[in-house]
């Protein structure tokens, strides 16, 4: 029996990624699925977000593990429209356990500026709030709710360039602080019905976000147009450990541990799985 048997798991951002990878081990581990993403381009991020047939792929591969799997296009700023995804997947497959609320993107340099900024809080952290509000009605007692925030979250002394020059960027580690409180009163206000709420926080992580040529830009600032090649000896500077980045599977296992019975009584914690960024861009405290 899998971890997450007879569990129905609500993942935002599905179609690639990390969001994908979540939904695959989660099916992996027997859980069926309610997979979101918005499958079209947000016009301030400048590398190409997923399509249906990422979406279509994701299925299949849960499929692929005897799983069922709703797949709808929708978009985590609209929390109508994501409301409406959720209860198209519950009346499919009869409720929800857990909450994924993992879509994200990186609008760094994207223009107009201001729009940049606006396109990444609303995608980062209202999408994330949008899933949590519109699955609480229909969470049981028990139930695990985590939220994708970043390592950015705790880099919070370190600059993202002059005041107004790079919008989109800043406004990622500011939705991704935000993430990170929010959930911690999302913890305190569910906890008397048992039901968890986390958040794991990834540092650099091997998908389409980190490489692309924008991410490459905000590594390599000294370059007018840096290469992944120029880019990648920089990737290590973000961890303690030497590495260049963790894998969308890292960050699924902790989302499989999170989401199963094994952290009935865990609830409230920044899970960071992030080669020590920490470590590096934080005093200790108790």
């Amino acid at each position: 029996m899998g971890r997450c048997e007879g569990k129905v798991a609500f993942v935002t951002g599905a179609a690639r990624g990390q969001g994908r990878s979540h939904a695959v081990r989660l099916a992996e581990e027997g859980a069926d699925i309610i997979a979101v993403d918005i499958c079209e381009d947000i016009a301030t991020n400048l590398y190409p977000l997923s399509t249906p047939e990422d979406l279509k792929e994701t299925a299949r591969l849960v499929e692929r593990h005897d799983r069922r799997i709703v797949a709808v296009q929708a978009d985590v700023r609209d929390r109508t429209q994501l409301a409406a995804a959720l209860e198209q997947g519950i009346a499919q497959l009869g409720k929800v356990d857990v909450v994924v609320a993992n879509a994200g993107i990186m609008p760094a340099f994207g223009e107009p500026k201001l729009q940049a900024w606006t396109d990444v809080v609303d995608t980062n952290f209202l999408g994330i709030v949008n899933a949590v509000h519109a699955a609480l009605p229909h969470l049981p007692d028990g139930a695990s709710i985590i939220a994708t925030g970043s390592a950015a979250a705790f880099m919070t002394g370190i600059s993202t360039g002059q005041a107004g020059e790079n919008p989109g960027g800043a406004g990622y580690q500011y939705a991704k602080l935000q993430v990170a409180e929010f959930m911690h009163e999302i913890a305190r206000n569910v906890a008397p019905r048992m039901i968890r709420a986390n958040v794991v926080h990834p540092t650099n992580c091997n998908t389409d976000m980190l490489n692309s040529d924008s991410m490459y830009r905000s590594f390599r600032p000294d370059l007018e147009n840096p290469t992944r090649e120029d880019a990648l000896p920089a990737f290590p500077a973000q961890q303690a450990m030497p590495i260049p980045f963790v894998e969308p599977v890292d960050i699924s296992n902790a989302v499989v541990y999170l989401a199963s019975d094994e952290s009935r009584y865990v609830t409230g914690l920044q899970l960071r799985i992030d080669g020590g960024s920490y470590l590096k861009f934080q005093d200790f405290h108790v």
